[in-house]
């Protein structure tokens, strides 16, 4: 017998599709919805075909404008080896020596470089007897092909490995997805890091916004200012990035075809930094006085501005994305308004007692810094809140207006013409009893109030995972699967994965996956996984 399973777009294709796919997983078959994020389009049937690891192979097609030496894919046929047939030393029960070889062919070489913000992830895929032809654009299109093709592969129940007959056309839908950390509230060991980025892959992230320093620490160890970490971190020794650390994690980054992207957040959030930089923060007054405590950066100083281009200069060389992200929320102002100094740069600059023009002047200070340095800026959304001269390819980053009215915040950003990233809806550290991945999977980041030319604007969407209750023992299984329904909401077509009811049994599926390759991530519901995970 032979079922096939196409997805296509309308009412009545909906109702056949959801009939067929209630038909196929009663029948216990496998079929191509067991990938996640769900593709565009796939055409899966239930003819199947047993691979065996001793004949298995991955090559490169003879017209591919990469060939072995490639770094990118010659690591990744080695990782996705070993996560295709997780057992494959183990005993098979009956014999399978035809040989099954996947062919990867890309039509760009740009297999020593990073993906940026321009990279195709495109990629078709075609599952036949025998074989199974990968074709992509990039090599970063590869990788989200050999991802999903290690998903259709399946064991039966006496431990052979089958994979089914399946066509897939596939890109994403967002150009950013990104996941945000947090390791000033808590360190995060670089491991913790690593670990986090292989997840992101197995959902087709493809950004790591490193919010790396913050108000409680400053781990990051400057090679120029070496007192920031050596005073601002928990721990000077053990308790820091060092320039290999950050290198380590760009590195595994980059073979996953993912983009690191910084952030040193200022003026705001900046208490760890004058530890070892006395002079930078505001001196904070109390009845004309100094209290000995101090607030965000000091704007007036020239010293401000020479040390963050020395220090940014040093980031961006560290970091190759072409964006960085400056921060900029949550500035409070009550240290500058209490500091005589400041009071007398905001009369002769004309800001009255205006601080937001205060900022603004920092903000637009610290863009043109790192314009002048090649970087694309993203910033809090506060950042526009009160400082529209802002440049134009600055990316503004939503985080305000949870539960219900970060769409007025998109209108109103995007109708001024700026792109925008929307986080509001996917602060994943915040938990609650129940099954909360459905909120995050019902968010749709262009349902709003704008035209299309607006809603273009809106170039992905960010999955935050904030420290204050976090650190390395609960990071995993708090930010997974529930971010992996950010994920198809921000890779998948958005009429094809309305159904919470329909995501749910291939949520729970690739939750067991996750397991199995070693991540720790929570359960959605009562249930069990066939392969437990065996880290505890």
């Amino acid at each position: 017998m032979e079922l096939v399973l196409t997805v296509s777009s309308g009412r009545h294709a909906r109702l056949n599709h959801n009939l067929l796919l209630l038909i196929i997983l009663q029948l216990g078959l496998h079929t191509a919805e067991g990938v996640w994020p769900l593709p565009q389009s796939f055409t899966s049937s239930t003819e199947r075909y047993p691979l065996n690891p001793r004949t298995f192979y991955f090559g490169y097609g003879r017209q591919s404008a990469t060939q072995e030496g490639c770094s990118v894919l010659d690591e990744a046929f080695k990782r996705y080896f070993s996560l295709i047939f997780p057992s494959a030393d183990g005993v098979l029960r009956f014999s399978v020596d035809k040989p099954f070889i996947v062919t990867v062919s890309v039509d760009h070489g740009d297999c020593e470089s990073y993906p940026n913000e321009d990279s195709s992830e495109r990629y078709s895929l075609s599952v036949s007897a025998g074989q199974a032809s990968l074709k992509a654009d990039t090599v970063w299109g590869a990788l989200r092909g050999l991802e999903s093709f290690s998903q259709l592969v399946y064991q039966g129940d006496y431990g052979t490995y089958f994979v089914n007959k399946t066509e897939i056309e596939d890109f994403p839908r967002f150009q950013f997805r990104g996941i945000l950390l947090d390791t000033s509230r808590h360190y995060l060991p670089v491991g913790a890091i690593l670990k986090t980025l292989d997840a992101m892959a197995y959902s087709k992230f493809n950004v790591f916004h490193w919010h790396i320093v913050d108000d409680p620490s400053f781990p990051y160890q400057s090679r120029t200012f070496p007192d920031l970490s050596s005073k601002g971190a928990f721990h000077p020794m053990t308790h820091i990035y060092t320039q290999s650390d950050v290198r380590r994690v760009i590195s595994h980054a980059r073979m996953r075809g993912i983009r690191v992207l910084p952030e040193f957040d200022s003026p705001g959030h900046t208490q760890s930094w004058g530890k070892g930089k006395p002079d930078l923060l505001t001196p904070c007054y109390r009845g004309g006085t100094p209290s000995g405590t101090f607030g965000p950066v000091n704007p007036i100083l020239p010293s401000t501005y020479a040390f963050m281009t020395t220090l940014f200069k040093e980031v961006t060389s560290l970091f190759p994305d072409s964006y960085i992200h400056l921060g900029g929320d949550e500035v409070d102002f009550t240290c500058w308004r209490s500091n005589p100094d400041i009071q007398a740069f905001m009369r002769k600059m004309g800001f009255g007692v205006d601080f937001t023009k205060l900022e603004a002047f920092y903000m637009e200070s610290i863009v043109n810094i790192t314009s002048a340095l090649n970087k694309t800026s993203i910033v809090w959304q506060d950042v526009f809140d009160y400082h529209e001269r802002i440049p134009k390819d600055t990316v503004l980053h939503i985080w305000k207006g949870v539960p219900a009215k970060y769409q007025e915040e998109l209108s109103k950003i995007t109708q001024a013409g700026k792109r925008v990233l929307l986080a509001a809806p996917w602060y994943i550290n915040h938990i609650s009893y129940g099954q909360d991945w459905r909120n995050y999977y019902t968010v749709q980041p262009q349902n709003f109030s704008g035209t299309e030319e607006q809603k273009k604007l809106v170039i992905g969407g960010e999955v935050c995972m904030w420290g204050e209750y976090v650190d390395a023992t609960n990071l995993s299984p708090r930010l997974w699967p529930r971010a992996s329904a950010a994920a198809e909401r921000l890779w998948s077509d958005e009429k094809q994965t309305t159904s919470v009811k329909d995501a749910f049994p291939r949520l729970q599926d690739f939750r067991c996956q996750l397991l199995r390759r070693g991540i720790r991530a929570e359960p959605l519901f009562v249930g069990h996984c066939k392969y437990e995970y065996q880290g505890i």
